[in-house]
């Protein structure tokens, strides 16, 4: 309802109320219909994103965008024991482990974190955010002894487990491109791990940030923010996963921490 000139209330039209709601979600909401179907500007909207979200499961991942996004940075690159993305797909205990020939060419050292990443469902969500990700971060890391940046093919989250333990890092950061959906084909996520074990450390044992993907989603600064702080947090008290909360303020606490 809405207020008349004179004070009374008059209806909103259906059209109107929908349009309105409809430009604060993303969600695909009071559409319409033509006879018992949608409409056809709805139609081909859902399959354009559908067709966007297949596109992202398939395309290759490509590593020299990322290293190039990342001047100065040293990185290493790695695959998972799935030889090809059929494979991956099919087989995700495949992805979780680290190809051995790779694994015996990783540098080793006392490095307080390792940054992973890894292609998952989405390489384009990979390709566009994960090394501003990066380098947001480890400006928020002073003091930090970081790893050179570890490029991950056909990589599933827990392939960070085998990495970090492979060359001595105390905790990993696996930026991987997550399932995409019918609204979001490039979303990323990050993944933060204290002193994974391969093979045994679990979903519970990780704290996850999802949706970053600016403007729609986690803007860059506010997931570096949460994710330096976190990170700091997980140093001060040797734990990640379901015991470690993110309720500060991120900037606040994080200079505490450091």
């Amino acid at each position: 309802m809405q207020t008349g000139e004179f004070g009374g209330e008059t209806a909103v039209p259906a059209s109107d109320l929908w349009s309105a709601l409809r430009r604060r979600t993303q969600a695909r909401i009071g559409l319409g219909r033509a006879g018992s179907a949608l409409p056809t500007r709805h139609r081909l909207e859902l399959q354009a994103a559908h067709a966007a979200a297949r596109d992202a499961v398939h395309s290759p991942f490509a590593p020299d965008v990322i290293a190039a996004a990342l001047p100065g940075t040293p990185t290493v690159r790695v695959r998972s024991t799935a030889s090809d993305r059929l494979t991956y797909l099919q087989r995700p205990d495949l992805g979780r482990r680290l190809d051995p020939v790779d694994r015996a060419h990783l540098p080793t050292g006392e490095w307080d974190v390792v940054f992973v990443v890894a292609d998952g469902l989405s390489s384009r969500a990979v390709h566009e955010h994960a090394a501003v990700v990066v380098r947001e971060t480890t400006a928020r890391l002073g003091g930090w002894n970081v790893a050179p940046v570890v490029l991950a093919e056909q990589a599933r989250v827990a392939l960070g487990d085998d990495v970090a333990h492979a060359m001595g890092a105390a905790m990993a950061v696996v930026l991987i491109g997550e399932r995409p959906g019918m609204s979001a084909a490039d979303s990323l996520g990050a993944y933060l791990t204290h002193r994974p074990v391969p093979g045994t450390t679990t979903d519970a044992d990780r704290n996850c940030l999802s949706n970053i993907r600016p403007p729609r989603g986690l803007s860059y600064e506010r997931a570096a923010a949460k994710l330096a702080t976190l990170m700091a947090r997980a140093r001060e008290l040797g734990l990640t996963g379901v015991g470690l909360k993110d309720d500060s303020g991120h900037e606040e606490e994080l200079e505490r921490l450091l």
